[in-house]
């Protein structure tokens, strides 16, 4: 789950809490412009302003610290408080300790689910099946779905379809046969987090879009093979940027990959476009790799009145692909890649 969560918290969560009143689902739809092709474009006027309860998850099952103590027996207006810090110093992973183990662990079950979602991906499920879906693999696994109760976040996973950039909420709207849909989602296990997603693409999606999903999987796997200890984090950003503008797309500067580890969210920030963020890459360095790009150069995205939801001003389509990564002694090992 992207960074921009933590960093507005307090001004999203402001906007959001006087609005959660009664169920609503998404409605609005326009046609795309002809320039990206032919797909639905959700439109930001169709925001949910409210929410179903929380799905339950067992008391045996460790929640993060953040998630408010009354969350799943009041109304969200009624929640209590929980800061985020972001800001302290990232932890680095001891290689060959404990903590390695239980972080490879995290990072393994969240692959495995965001694989089993995938399968569930179809024209006419609805986001928030694939919600209730990935809630009842996370905790079947004995874990707490990360995002649930993160500064109020209603669900368990993420879905972006088309035009949303990131943080798209799952809702009642069936899947089109032209969509495409990023999953992101994010397990807290033993301590530790392992977070991942992928942009799935369903079976009438034109070949601009279809072209836009391989292009994002592609700079993901570019950034990574420059991962290495010595490596500046500002790479990953120099990597993607070069590889976008040789392919016409754009890349969006409002989200980030992050440390991670105890906490859901710290340092070290990965920046996906050229910058100049200081450091470089340590053994035991645990963090995601996440860029969102864009089809065109327009990438900036506005901020729905759900308070969460992202999508492109251009109407152009997102997509996006993560992986969490540790940085060894020679090298990285990508700790959410499957086989």
């Amino acid at each position: 789950m992207t960074l921009a969560a933590a960093r507005v918290a307090r001004h999203r969560v402001g906007s959001a809490l006087g609005t959660l009143r009664t169920v609503a689902a998404r409605r609005s739809y326009t046609p795309a412009p002809a320039i990206f092709g032919a797909y639905d474009v959700l439109d930001p006027a169709s925001a949910i302003t409210a929410y179903p309860d929380p799905l339950d998850v067992p008391a045996a099952i460790t929640r993060p610290g953040y998630v408010p103590p009354n969350f799943f027996t009041a109304p969200i207006w009624e929640h209590e408080a929980v800061e985020v810090d972001i800001e302290a110093p990232g932890e680095r992973i001891a290689l060959g300790s404990r903590a390695e183990a239980r972080v490879r662990k995290v990072a393994g079950l969240a692959a495995e689910v965001l694989a089993e979602v995938g399968k569930l991906v179809a024209p006419g499920v609805t986001t928030a099946e694939l919600d209730a879906a990935a809630h009842r693999l996370i905790l079947a696994r004995g874990a707490y779905p990360s995002p649930l109760g993160y500064q109020h976040y209603p669900k368990s996973i993420t879905t972006s379809v088309n035009n949303v950039i990131a943080h798209g909420i799952p809702d009642d709207r069936p899947l089109r046969a032209d969509d495409i849909i990023n999953v992101d989602l994010t397990l807290f296990y033993d301590g530790y987090h392992g977070d991942t997603s992928a942009t799935f693409v369903l079976p009438e999606v034109d070949d601009k879009g279809r072209e836009l999903v391989r292009l994002t999987e592609e700079a993901l796997e570019l950034a990574i093979a420059a991962c290495k200890p010595g490596t500046p984090y500002s790479d990953i950003g120099r990597v993607i940027d070069e590889f976008t503008k040789k392919n016409g797309l754009g890349i969006n500067n409002q989200f980030s990959g992050h440390g991670i580890g105890r906490r859901f969210h710290q340092p070290p920030w990965i920046i996906h476009y050229r910058n100049s963020e200081h450091g470089h890459m340590q053994p035991g360095d645990c963090f995601t790799v996440e860029p969102a790009l864009t089809q065109g150069y327009r990438s900036r995205g506005t901020l729905w009145e759900d308070g969460w939801t992202v999508s492109t001003d251009s109407k152009a389509r997102s997509a996006q692909f993560e992986h969490q990564v540790l940085i060894t002694a020679d090298g990285v090992d990508v700790l959410t890649r499957r086989g």
